[in-house]
């Protein structure tokens, strides 16, 4: 058999003696790179995910449906998870990023843990939720923006007097383990007891501002039409290997197409409209949820003005050295 290679990077015929090869190779846990390369090794970005699209009308029965048969005590994280036909392997929306939708009744809590992980959470629905972050308790509402950076302790739960809450959760999951960088650990307490956590002097490599309000980020962003979540000291991103941000756009309204090394996974905070992704049209409406993934063209339009809440794995391509951008 003869090996060809499109790119013509390889051009080898089989022969007896090098099938022979190729079998001893094996036995002694080696290979020959020719035979790989171009899978190894692209001209350009392969991703395996593909431009996927979860509607909210067929995502909500099953997260309605989770409380009536785990508690939240016995799940820990009771999370419908959103997984990228093309990155099963991985749990990933996209990439090597992770996302899933959580639900919490009143009067429900997790139990407070940390990981290496860094993590974000953005309400879709729901009054009463709250967060606590080494140490410092948030109360949260609709559309506001939490961070639960790498290392952190933290809980989360739903105040007795509130009402059932989701949020989507955000977190970078596959690429600490893509790493072999995880930990997970477990607070001494069930829940942390709630203080005021100090920010004199800081130092760590994310934000010092946990939670991002709806109503101050909405406002900048009627201002702007883009609005980036960013650590307040530094300018930089929120957290050094996530990225998120808001995207106004008005009724009628469609953005260029471009495309960038980096995955994303967009919320439809507000409105109704369109998006093409790698030569695919998708619908879309409010909580609805979509993935980009790496090097794929895309663009969106609005039928109706819309906002669009991201999250990205843009600062860890930056901070590699790995960030590239081209049009469409």
């Amino acid at each position: 058999m003869k090996r060809e290679n499109v790119t013509g990077r390889a051009n080898v015929e089989d022969t007896p003696e090098l099938e022979a090869y190729y079998r001893e190779l094996e036995g002694e846990a080696l290979g020959a790179l020719w035979n790989v390369a171009n899978e190894i090794e692209p001209w350009y970005p392969q991703p395996k995910s593909v431009p996927t699209l979860w509607k909210w009308r067929r995502i909500e029965p099953f997260v309605r449906r989770a409380p009536e048969l785990v508690s939240a005590e016995k799940a820990a994280r009771r999370v419908v998870m959103l997984v990228n036909p093309g990155r099963k392997e991985w749990s990933a929306a996209a990439g090597l990023l992770y996302t899933g939708v959580q639900v919490m009744n009143p009067g429900e809590f997790t139990s407070a843990h940390r990981h290496q992980a860094s993590a974000l959470r953005f309400i879709m629905e729901g009054r009463g939720a709250y967060t606590t972050v080494d140490g410092e308790r948030m109360s949260l509402g609709a559309r506001d923006l939490v961070l639960t950076p790498n290392g952190t302790w933290h809980d989360h739960g739903v105040e007795a007097g509130g009402t059932q809450c989701v949020w989507q959760d955000g977190l970078d999951i596959p690429l600490m383990n893509s790493l072999d960088a995880n930990f997970y650990e477990v607070h001494p307490q069930v829940v942390q007891t709630p203080g005021k956590l100090s920010r004199e002097n800081w130092s760590k490599p994310y934000s010092p501002q946990f939670k991002y309000a709806w109503d101050e980020a909405y406002a900048a962003l009627k201002k702007d039409a883009i609005y980036e979540y960013r650590n307040p000291l530094t300018g930089g991103p929120i957290m050094p290997t996530i990225g998120a941000q808001l995207e106004l756009l008005r009724k009628g309204e469609a953005t260029g197409a471009h495309r960038h090394t980096g995955s994303a996974i967009y919320q439809v905070a507000q409105g109704s409209g369109w998006s093409e992704i790698g030569g695919e049209r998708f619908e879309w409406e409010e909580k609805d949820i979509f993935a980009i993934p790496s090097w794929a063209p895309h663009r969106h339009g609005a039928s109706e003005e819309a906002v669009l809440f991201s999250f990205n794995d843009l600062p860890a391509m930056r901070a590699l050295g790995l960030y590239r951008e081209a049009p469409g």
